[in-house]
């Protein structure tokens, strides 16, 4: 459980780098993510998603 938690606590630093560090750019990324269609951020979502399985089973497997 420990883990899990640190792995979040460490996710949510690194998403909120860009709102501080640059917070007009992500205003104007998230005006132009709402002209990319559904099915493509589903894309763009499935692939993110399967690379981080990747990553973690790699990670798990000879690192850990």
């Amino acid at each position: 459980m420990a883990f899990i938690l640190s792995v979040l606590g460490a996710i949510l630093v690194i998403e909120g780098i860009p709102y501080f560090a640059f917070p007009a750019r992500v205003k104007e990324w998230a005006l132009l993510i709402q002209e990319v269609s559904d099915r493509n951020l589903r894309v763009m979502g499935i692939f993110s998603m399967a690379a981080g399985l990747v990553i973690l089973y790699i990670v798990r497997t000879y690192l850990g």
